[in-house]
């Protein structure tokens, strides 16, 4: 399948979907059989992939046995040139084993000389909530995202602004469901009033709500916020009940530049959840945490964005050794991603990471990074079988139901050991909920995967973390130790960690060992393993294997 017909088929599918509303969109090349299925289809359904080879045939094996044999004849009619197309009813397999009822509706595009070139259609899904959100009446998310879609493809200046509730469910435990959802109704009544003719306001998923509107600036939305979080604090009754609630808020601005709506979904969502974890609630405009010019940081990060699709293109690993402490022998390294292209160059992972995170494409990425760490790790394995590699986990990783086995597949498929793998948990994974962290934890401890907590102290729950879960090291962030020579603050924090680490049975590994110096007083203090740029910076694989080639 070449590049170019990729290309042409995926702009087949974007004008389909321009016009699909609430439907899955399909579009299929039928000189090599390749397609390209809605990912809301594929996450239903539980479908391989977006891209398929075949697809008829996947798709045949989801068509309800007794509706099978009529399916089969229409998609044979097709392929054999016999039908332009075709409008038929069956029942599909859900991905937990239900049927739903869909109505299928396709035509062949046809070349030049008049051959069949192209199957396109959709299907609709009629057990599907509608687009009307029921609690409240307002457009629901599958009409948020389909408008959204619709601006992007036609390049339309709009405002989208991302607002919702904290701590919501105290409401829902102290006055029950019923009063929950009214408030909810509420709610949206008294978004609709502020915003009455100013855009389009949809109902999102959990307690959200969104905005899409081209007659209000950043400065009239922010006034808005500021006067809607003033009534809710001070002046909302439901039922005669006096109720306080706190708001986050984020906002993108579309200008003319083609980008596409999943990065403006991206961007919205990191937008809002800054707003709800780091800014007590201040709206946050997404602009304002760039240090790029906004439009060339958004085309960036689209153009990322489209690497991953492509099989993730441009992006590569490089790897920092991680040093035994008392014998100063490599004992493992870390997998570190970084993207590059002709145009912008080499992009820092902090730049893409963060607002990846907010897409389900970043699940691609984390699954590219696991496959080609571990092929690159089994280097190291014959000479140094304690070797162990450690790679980065996302919460958007972790909290995805199909993770665990995912991991799993791609040791299988490398052949890499899972008593050799150390998975790091960043900060933000702490936000995810504890039972959920335990079940991952004793499903990867079952198999010998360890576990690390990166930038420990960092967090405000990085003790309760410790205390709960069975973790295998922890890793001092390099801010406690880069004037540790000097500060008795950080010295006391260091060895606090180290000895409270101890009392769990739990290794330390040190980041930012730059110089001798800190080497050296590090000696103090009960830490295994040491990372730093006094060791080495991080190299690609190559250069590590060369730097460290008395290991082969």
């Amino acid at each position: 399948m070449n590049v170019d017909r990729i290309k042409k088929l995926d702009s087949f599918f974007e004008a389909f979907s321009i016009i699909a509303e609430g439907n899955y969109v399909y579009v299929c090349d039928m000189k090599d059989d390749y397609s390209r299925w809605s990912e809301s289809a594929v996450d239903y359904f539980d479908l391989p992939d977006k891209y398929m080879y075949h697809a008829g045939d996947i798709w045949r094996e989801h068509v309800h046995p007794d509706d099978k044999e009529s399916y089969i004849e229409s998609i044979n009619d097709i392929f054999s040139g016999g039908k332009s197309g075709h409008d038929m009813r069956y029942r599909a397999r859900a991905r937990d084993g239900s049927y739903a009822i869909c109505t299928c509706r396709g035509i062949v595009i046809r070349d030049e000389s008049g051959n069949p070139e192209y199957f396109a259609g959709a299907i609709k899904n009629h057990g599907l909530l509608s687009y009307i959100d029921t609690v409240t009446g307002l457009r629901s998310l599958y009409g948020f995202l389909d408008d959204m879609k619709s601006i992007c493809w036609k390049k339309e200046n709009n405002a989208l602004l991302l607002i919702g509730l904290s701590s919501f469910s105290a409401i829902n435990d102290i006055y029950g469901f019923s009063f929950g959802n009214n408030v909810m109704r509420q709610l949206g009544t008294r978004l609709y009033e502020k915003f009455n003719g100013a855009g389009v306001l949809y109902r999102m998923d959990g307690t959200k709500f969104a905005l899409i509107t081209n007659e209000l600036s950043v400065k009239d939305i922010e006034t808005k916020y500021d006067e809607l979080k003033e009534e809710l604090t001070h002046n909302f009754y439901v039922d005669k009940t006096k109720v306080i609630l706190s708001l986050n808020a984020g906002v993108v601005v579309v200008d003319n530049f083609d980008i596409k709506n999943e990065t403006v979904y991206s961007c919205l969502k990191y937008a809002y959840y800054q707003s709800k974890n780091r800014h007590l609630g201040e709206l946050i405009v997404f602009k304002d945490g760039l240090s790029d010019d906004n439009q060339q940081f958004v085309e960036k990060l689209n153009t990322i964005r489209n690497s991953i699709a492509e099989n993730c293109s441009g992006f590569y690993l490089c790897y920092q050794p991680i040093i035994n402490n008392e014998t100063e022998n490599l004992e493992g390294m870390e997998a570190l991603i970084r993207w590059k292209n002709d145009t912008y160059g080499i992009v820092p992972p902090t730049q893409f990471i963060p607002i990846l995170e907010q897409d389900p494409i970043f699940h691609e990425l984390g699954k590219w990074i696991l496959r080609q760490a571990m092929l690159d790790g089994k280097r190291f394995l014959e000479k140094c079988p304690d070797f162990t590699l450690n790679v980065n986990v996302s919460y958007a990783q972790l909290e995805t139901s199909s993770f665990a086995s995912e991991v799993f597949a791609i040791l299988e498929e490398t052949g890499y050991p899972p008593e050799n793998l150390c998975l790091e948990l960043t900060e933000r994974c702490r936000l995810l909920d504890m039972s959920l962290l335990k079940n991952i934890f004793r499903i990867f401890k079952q198999k010998g995967i360890k576990i690390a907590l990166d930038d420990f102290g960092t967090g405000f729950s990085s003790l309760g973390v410790l205390r709960e879960l069975s973790i295998d090291t922890i890793k001092i962030d390099r801010d406690f130790v880069k004037n540790i020579e000097k500060s008795q603050s950080d010295q006391h924090t260091v060895k606090f960690i180290s000895d409270l680490a101890s009392a769990f049975s739990t290794d330390v590994c040190v980041e930012g060992v730059e110089n001798a110096g800190i080497k050296d007083f590090l000696s103090r203090y009960s830490v295994k393993s040491l990372q730093g740029y006094y060791y080495s910076e991080p190299l690609s694989i190559d250069v590590l294997t060369e730097k460290y080639s008395c290991y082969f």
